[in-house]
């Protein structure tokens, strides 16, 4: 392996078998030692005794000057590992998973999602309250557990518990399709180093659509039609079907977050508060599975009102965002706010050019002619002992912001 003049931090492993010192033992160890995706770390494998030199060299070019623990024994790592073995196993109580190992291919996907199901119900006390947390602490384990057993192979303790292993990773990666995307997650979820080595293991290596991670068939509709939503309401796994439709409702709204500034903050904030009350055991997974539905029918109804309202995407946006206040839709009604909206949005697009926001001086701008707009409508001010109407001119430039891609996209597509 080159040791100068390239760089490759996905190595994993350096084996060391010619001696090596000073600053080339360190470039050398730098070659592996790199975090990288979901590489934590790297494996040194030294044949012939460099413990003395490294120590030496970390002497030399670390700030520890050579000081404190050069590695952890292996035995250690094992002890560890072995204690995140019995956490993780511990948290399947009554649940026998393994069951799973002498089951046929065909029934071991059910399984799986029967004891992710299983782990996703589980509470736990904190601040003397019982919170349902079960999927997380899983994850957060099962990750520790991963980066013991990384470091205790090939010790054969390590190697007994491989399959178990595995198996919970199979849920892990299920739960992670639940989870947010902006995580910098890959589709793949098991690490890359236990892969080699587990590499008869139970887990398909292929992407795990979100439909499949619940164990439902993805729609041909909408998931947001009422046969989809029915489908998820009548599903057995309810633990499983409150996580697809938690993962589905959240890109729903920031998908709607794009363009609509209140009607994307409006749908978090009653989805947040939803998955809160079921967190904290005031209402049971059947409960939240009528409100998420309900939500998802609400957010199917907002998407009628611009038609309801004869208002464009652009003008329903600052038409919501007019409306925000509740003193304004009660003085001046539906239709003075359309009007205000659709000036709004002929003003300000007609006031502002590529990059606006960076521009101090075309904003300067914007609020001065957005605040004419509001006085000349007589839209109630923020504060009526001063007439200021700061937060009302900052909301609507933000919900502007929001659709300076939406505007480009338009005029492109008229030209086009």
């Amino acid at each position: 392996m080159w040791l100068t003049g390239f760089d490759a931090p996905c190595l994993h492993t350096l084996y060391i078998d010619k001696p090596m010192n000073g600053h080339n033992l360190m470039q050398a160890i730098a070659r592996v030692n790199r975090v990288f995706g979901d590489k934590e770390g790297g494996l040194i494998v030294d044949y012939i005794g460099i413990a003395q030199d490294l120590k030496n060299a970390l002497a030399v070019y670390t700030e520890s000057k050579g000081k404190g623990r050069l590695a952890y024994d292996q035995e250690e790592a094992v002890a560890r590992m072995l204690t995140l073995y019995e956490i993780v196993g511990d948290m399947f109580g009554t649940f026998d998973y393994h069951r799973y190992f002498a089951l046929e291919p065909k029934a071991k996907l059910n399984f799986i999602l029967d004891a992710a199901n299983f782990i996703a119900a589980l509470t736990d006390e904190q601040d003397r309250k019982m919170v349902r947390n079960g999927k997380e602490r899983f994850k957060e384990n099962v990750v520790k557990l991963q980066k013991a057993f990384g470091l205790s192979v090939p010790h054969p303790k390590a190697l007994t518990i491989r399959d178990d292993l595995a198996f919970f990773q199979a849920i892990k990666s299920r739960f992670a399709k639940f989870d947010e995307q902006g995580k910098a997650r890959t589709d793949e979820e098991i690490e890359t180093a236990i892969r080699q080595i587990v590499n008869d293991a139970i887990i398909s290596r292929d992407v795990i659509d979100v439909f499949d991670a619940a164990g439902i068939r993805k729609p041909d509709i909408s998931i947001l039609s009422d046969e989809f939503l029915s489908e998820i309401q009548g599903m057995e796994r309810k633990n499983l079907a409150l996580e697809l439709l938690k993962r589905l409702l959240n890109d729903e709204i920031k998908n709607r977050a794009k363009t609509n500034l209140i009607q994307g903050r409006k749908f978090s904030e009653m989805l947040a508060d939803a998955v809160k009350r079921y967190q904290n055991g005031l209402i049971d997974s059947a409960k939240i599975i009528e409100e998420l539905i309900q939500l998802a029918r609400d957010i199917k109804e907002a998407d009628k009102r611009g038609e309801k309202l004869n208002l464009r995407v652009d003008e329903l946006a600052f038409y919501d965002a007019l409306a925000d206040n509740p003193i304004a839709e009660a003085i001046l009604g539906n239709q003075i706010l359309k009007q205000i909206a659709h000036e709004l949005v002929e003003s300000v697009r007609r006031n502002t050019s590529i990059d606006w926001q960076l521009k101090e001086s075309v904003q300067a701008k914007l609020r001065v002619l957005v605040k004419r707009i509001l006085r000349k409508y007589k839209y109630p001010p923020d504060d009526p002992n001063t007439g200021e109407y700061t937060a009302s001119v900052n909301k609507v430039l933000d919900q502007a912001e929001l659709l300076a891609d939406f505007w480009t996209k338009d005029e492109n597509d008229t030209r086009g």
